[in-house]
């Protein structure tokens, strides 16, 4: 439910930046350098393929979350809940208004997200009328993946089937600890019981595709207990699991109790080791590091969330969602009565989130580094280079440098092999050989904040 990693493309140029140069140590950012591609570039006509949907229901906030969430309360069923059909009539709304992107023709939909918020708080009924109006707006992939947030304590057995009936192939589990004292302290509604029910739930309808969220970095979370959260994770057996590290974040009950790094939060030298831990654990369970966030077993990336890594269009549906569509990253109101207006202006003709598909050539540029520098896959220089120029790779090369000895920084061949430091830029050119630029796991990738800023520091001085 932490999904801080994948909302930081949405942000705009200025907030990246000062996203990234937060902590920034490892050097100055170098002077300006002159870019062979032109200011603005002309987006390829390319629809979107993927949908994310929010649907904002909780039982109760938790501690460190700041979400637009609403809160239902503890009852233990929400199927007549007037607040729940209210806003998935407005939702399903929206769908139909929405204008299409300015091309002939339109792929069906392949991936769909149900985030949240617990969207399997909404009843099933509810949440395949949205599927539905995914698919007579969009059309609807027969082999789509269908992701859905569920979280412990929310459903049964009968629930996960019915959603299964109607597409759902895809569960993210909201489990985030299995402390019961460090789910207290978070405000988690659910319980470590509650846990291993769902796990079983899930597992016994045939759930094939499934992942397990965790939190790192927790107020008084230990070693061990991190160490038997990974060591439960893995013997449950998920496909994916997603590991985040805690974002405290002002206006939420964290941000007024808590310090980053200050007792009981854990210091950054030991943030650092919970994730070297996850890496090393979940790498020798056989799971790939394939994102600084996400570990999958062979052929279960989630294909939803790489559509954000490779920076492709995406819609976006629901209350503060945000969507990416021909170079323009739109949000919605996160307030719900303003959502409510937004719907009708839309449905009036009065909002229209289509764009020309110009954008400036450095965001851009940003924005495909940001992404492709937190995959395992990494920034591929051909097309890079095509794009934005060879002096502008050039001088980042340069500027990594003394991160490619350290081995921070990998540059690859075409056939994924190590290209040495000293080979990457000889003479001011280019190294032919060069294909990819990659973090490495785990230091790299601990340092990526960091690294990226040098980067933007090149791009957009």
């Amino acid at each position: 439910m932490i999904l801080r990693s994948a909302y930081a493309p949405l942000l705009s140029s200025a907030q990246r930046l000062s996203l990234y140069t937060n902590s920034l140590t490892l050097q100055q950012c170098p002077q300006p350098v002159r870019q062979n591609a032109p200011l603005l570039l002309e987006l390829p006509k390319q629809p979107p393929a993927s949908a994310y949907v929010h649907l904002p229901f909780c039982r109760k906030r938790c501690h460190y979350c700041d979400f637009p969430i609403i809160a239902l309360g503890s009852s233990s069923s929400h199927d007549d809940d007037p607040r729940i059909s209210s806003y998935v009539d407005t939702l399903c709304r929206e769908i139909i208004a929405t204008k299409l992107p300015s091309i002939s023709s339109f792929p069906p939909l392949e991936t769909v997200f149900l985030g949240g918020g617990t969207p399997s708080l909404v009843p099933p009924r509810l949440v395949s009328s949205v599927l539905d109006a995914l698919s007579d707006k969009f059309g609807l992939c027969g082999d789509a993946e269908i992701s859905m947030e569920m979280d412990p304590g929310t459903f049964n057995a009968a629930t996960m089937r019915e959603l299964m009936s109607f597409g759902v192939n895809r569960v993210s589990l909201g489990v985030q600890s299995f402390q019961a004292e460090l789910l207290r302290s978070c405000g988690r509604a659910h319980g470590v019981d509650e846990i291993f029910e769902a796990v079983e739930i899930v597992k016994a309808c045939g759930v094939e595709n499934w992942s397990v969220d965790l939190i790192s970095s927790l107020p008084h979370q230990t070693p061990a207990m991190w160490e038997e959260s990974l060591q439960l994770t893995v013997a449950a057996g998920p496909t994916h699991v997603s590991v985040y590290d805690l974002q405290v974040e002002q206006d939420t009950k964290f941000g007024v109790l808590y310090t980053p790094g200050e007792f009981p939060l854990p210091s950054e030298n030991q943030s650092a080791d919970f994730y070297k831990m996850a890496s090393a654990m979940l790498g020798n369970a056989g799971y790939e590091h394939y994102e600084i966030s996400s570990y999958c077993k062979s052929g279960y990336r989630c294909k939803h969330n790489s559509t954000y890594w490779k920076n492709k269009p995406f819609y976006a549906f629901g209350l503060g969602s945000a969507s990416h569509i021909s170079g323009v990253r739109f949000s919605r109101p996160r307030r719900l009565k303003d959502y409510v207006n937004y719907v009708q202006d839309l449905e009036n003709g009065a909002v229209d989130t289509r764009s020309d598909g110009i954008v400036e050539n450095k965001d851009l540029a940003m924005d495909v580094t940001m992404l492709s520098l937190r995959t395992s896959d990494g920034l591929d220089l051909k097309s890079f280079r095509e794009a934005f120029g060879d002096s502008i790779l050039v001088s980042m090369l340069e500027v990594y440098r003394p991160y490619l000895k350290s081995g921070l920084v990998i540059c690859l061949d075409e056939q994924r092999r190590d290209v040495a430091a000293d080979e990457v830029v000889v003479s001011s050119s280019l190294n032919e050989k060069l294909a990819y630029l990659c973090l490495s796991d785990p230091d790299g990738f601990l340092l990526s904040n960091e690294l990226i800023a040098l980067a933007f520091g090149v791009i957009s001085p």
